[in-house]
């Protein structure tokens, strides 16, 4: 007996090196949460619950429960938040979008769920302290994998199937918000062409980045035959960037050098001519 008394009480015991880990990464979490519902972009939002979860899965696994650590990080963290992050992206939400309520009360509605949320979370936290330490050893006496499964399809079924819908019904929102209807027929190949003859803008295809340059770079405008540069040949964007770099002033260097270099050999060789016939 006293064997079991001092397991559990070594069990029980928290070391040094987990409380500086644990106040740690709990501070990081705790900035991360509050990131979450503090932040004004949903974007910026949507990486500190990535951050919050990240060091859930480090909690995990320090505590020897593995299969949950690396479910965190490659399930939660790398699936099913990395989808909320791209539905954020593909909807387009910014924060001026955060501050007009479509929908009327949501925000009571969201404060009482999340006031349900932290009692919830309160009796879960004080039923585990009142209760008696089981420790990892009992629970997975007969393999962590299956005692998780046991409990998931069994005891937690319900909640299990309702995270699942959430979760296809979310996929399924973000594909209904992100499509577009089209308002008139695509045109044809043909019809684009007659509008630009029509138009008498641009009727043969943009000149390409580079062109009768020394770089064939996307940020380098194309040189004309005089010279000049042709703006049509670099993206409006890098042009509106300012990401343009002008090399004709270098490329014309080139070239008279070039012209020099020719015209001293062929002076050199027509002086050799002379010089062999006389």
């Amino acid at each position: 007996m006293s064997t079991t008394a001092t397991l559990a009480a070594a069990a029980s015991t928290t070391s040094t090196g987990e409380a500086v880990q644990f106040w740690v990464l709990g501070v990081v979490a705790l900035l991360g949460a509050l990131g979450t519902v503090l932040m004004k972009r949903a974007v910026h939002s949507a990486l500190s619950l990535a951050g919050t979860m990240i060091v859930l899965a480090v909690f995990y696994l320090a505590q020897g429960a593995y299969f949950l650590g690396i479910v965190q990080i490659v399930v939660y963290t790398g699936a099913i938040m990395m989808l909320f992050l791209f539905v954020v992206m593909l909807v387009g939400i910014t924060a001026a979008d955060s501050l007009k309520e479509t929908i009327k009360g949501q925000r009571w509605l969201a404060a009482g769920c999340g006031l349900g949320f932290g009692i919830l979370l309160c009796a879960g936290i004080g039923n585990a302290s009142l209760g008696a330490f089981t420790g990892l050893g009992q629970a997975n006496a007969g393999g962590n994998v299956q005692g998780l499964a046991g409990l998931i399809f069994t005891k937690y079924v319900w909640a299990f199937e309702i995270t699942g819908a959430l979760l296809i019904t979310a996929a399924v929102g973000a594909m209904v918000l992100t499509h577009r209807e089209r308002t008139e027929e695509r045109r044809t190949q043909r019809e684009l062409a007659v509008r630009r003859v029509r138009e008498g803008t641009q009727v043969s295809p943009l000149p390409a980045p580079g062109v009768y340059a020394r770089h064939n770079a996307v940020d380098i405008p194309g040189l004309l035959p005089d010279g000049s540069t042709s703006e049509l040949s670099v993206n409006a964007t890098l042009r509106g960037r300012g990401q343009i770099r002008d090399v004709s002033g270098e490329a014309l260097t080139g070239v008279a050098e070039l012209e020099t270099r020719a015209r001293n050999w062929l002076e050199r060789v027509t002086t050799e001519a002379e010089e062999d016939a006389q």
